[in-house]
């Protein structure tokens, strides 16, 4: 593989510099503003077209597809959310006719990606909870082949089959779910695996062997390619494996055109065309070289950590199978402040990181990161230590008993309504402590016409750290009701309080 074709790049760097009238679109007609203009083209003669690809495109994808080991394996270039949206419609087109409501069994901790895509395709999710005694935060939710295996024949017994089993692997803290077992069990019932590996592109250039979805039996997948690969924003991949529902190619490139626009970016396709090029060449020994070094950092992290009194570990562990090793991931308590705290200590350090919570930080490094990057954090986390206590560190948060009190909720009530009515009917952003007042606004209260009360709470405060330097008001006199069939959207940043809110509202926590 080492005389890996780059067809993309080659077409567009020749037509740049052969001098042609730019008659057509874009209007930049290649003249330099921000200096990539030249190579930024549109579906002209000889460049072929993404969603009907036979020429330059097509053999690019060839190229990513042995490269990969899929049956195939398209690109997008609007991320992996129109990978997610295909996916799915693919999916359900592949699916026995059952005259119901299509129902996809889903881990909860999905991107949103996969509601709209339920919006748009208009399905019923089931979702798999985790265990009620399971730890970790909201964004992971572990689902072990039995769980999964028990709620399929839960679904069999009512007389439902689910058109597809979708699961977030690795999420967004690193953890990685067992997609060969999860795809054994799919198989024996003849579901299909769909997985969202956007955080995953690199899993098959692992030393030791492949752990991508395709490779460990998945039927489709997702990559971001942007994620983890040295690809332009928005460069994703579709990939189908052998049990895929859907091979047709016209099929899967009219489903991709679905979401997908009449102008794809060809200085993205260039990233990806690029990147097979990268691939073939010395990346596995790279990949190899980032894994232990970051390993290496992980070990100094934590020692350093518990010179300095720290208890918990501060680096989680990033060993395959159940962990992606190019994630760092800080759990904040053992620094005795949150994640969103420890974050605005390491920009002082010249640090971004690209997730924060209140207790964990993440932070994503690939073999492009040169070597300066692990010095700087080291430092900064030395500092870190040698300056503390930086704060009170955060409660421990119940996230198996909030998923467990969600799961009893619905298993109660049921839906109000289907994903797509509730997406697409009239919304309201309010801050979250006018809620109640522009709630009842909104919907006068029905009481004495045969109205059901959802939710009346009234006056309700949340202060964390009393009587401390680190006291904070989380939720201030909040009073909010809801009748039968409302529907309110919280919406706020990472730490703005949704779950402080939600907790107080279940646990009566005020």
């Amino acid at each position: 593989m080492s005389s890996m074709t780059t067809p993309i790049v080659d077409f567009v760097r020749q037509y740049a510099q052969s001098g042609t009238s730019r008659l057509h679109m874009p209007g930049h007609k290649g003249q330099p503003f921000l200096g990539c203009e030249a190579w930024d083209i549109t579906e002209i003669k000889g460049a072929d077209e993404l969603y009907e690809a036979e020429g330059i495109i097509a053999r690019s994808e060839a190229n990513a597809t042995a490269l990969f080991g899929t049956a195939r394996t398209y690109y997008s270039t609007e991320g992996s959310s129109q990978c997610i949206r295909a996916m799915l419609a693919l999916a359900l087109q592949g699916a026995p006719k059952t005259g119901k409501r299509p129902v996809l069994l889903a881990a909860r901790n999905a991107h949103k990606a996969l509601l709209y895509a339920a919006a748009l395709l208009d399905f019923d999710i089931q979702w798999l909870w985790p265990a009620p005694e399971a730890s970790g935060a909201l964004c992971s939710c572990p689902v072990t082949p039995e769980a999964l295996r028990k709620a399929l024949e839960a679904l069999a017994e009512q007389g439902t089959r689910p058109f597809g089993v979708y699961v977030t692997s690795p999420d967004y803290l690193g953890s990685v779910q067992d997609i060969a077992g999860l795809a054994a069990v799919c198989k024996a019932r003849g579901v299909p695996l769909l997985v969202d590996n956007a955080h995953g592109a690199y899993l098959h250039f692992l030393p030791g062997g492949s752990r991508h979805p395709i490779a460990l039996g998945a039927a489709m997948c997702c990559d971001s390619g942007h994620k983890t690969l040295p690809v332009l924003t928005g460069g994703a991949y579709l990939h189908l494996g052998p049990d895929a529902p859907v091979q047709d190619e016209a099929t899967v490139r009219n489903t991709l055109n679905l979401f997908g626009s009449t102008s794809p970016s060809y200085l993205i396709l260039q990233s990806l065309d690029q990147c097979n090029a990268v691939l073939a060449g010395d990346y596995r020994a790279r990949l190899a070289g980032c894994c232990a070094a970051l390993e290496a950092l992980r070990k100094a992290l934590n020692e350093t950590a518990a010179a300095h009194g720290a208890v918990l570990p501060l680096a989680l562990p990033g060993n395959p199978p159940d962990r992606e090793p190019l994630k760092l991931t800080l759990d904040a308590a053992a620094l005795g402040c949150s994640g969103q705290a420890l974050a605005e200590v390491l920009r002082q350090h010249g640090i971004e990181c690209e997730y924060a919570d209140p207790r964990y930080l993440v932070l994503m490094f690939t073999p492009e990161n040169p070597p300066q990057d692990y010095d700087r954090l080291r430092e900064a986390i030395t500092a870190c230590c040698t300056a503390r206590p930086l704060g009170s560190a955060p409660a421990e948060e119940d996230t198996a008993g909030n998923f467990a009190a969600l799961a009893r909720e619905l298993a109660e009530n049921g839906p109000r309504c289907t994903i797509r009515e509730a997406i697409f009917a009239p919304q309201e952003v309010v801050p979250a402590a006018k809620g109640g007042q522009r709630s009842s606004a909104a919907r006068p209260r029905q009481k004495g016409r045969g109205a059901t009360d959802m939710l009346d709470i009234q006056h309700i405060s949340k202060t964390f750290n009393v009587g401390t330097v680190n006291e904070k008001r989380a939720v201030t006199d909040l009073s909010l009701h809801l009748d039968k069939g409302d529907f309110v959207t919280v919406i706020g940043s990472n730490g703005a309080g949704k779950s402080t809110l939600f907790n107080a509202i279940d646990r009566k926590d005020h």
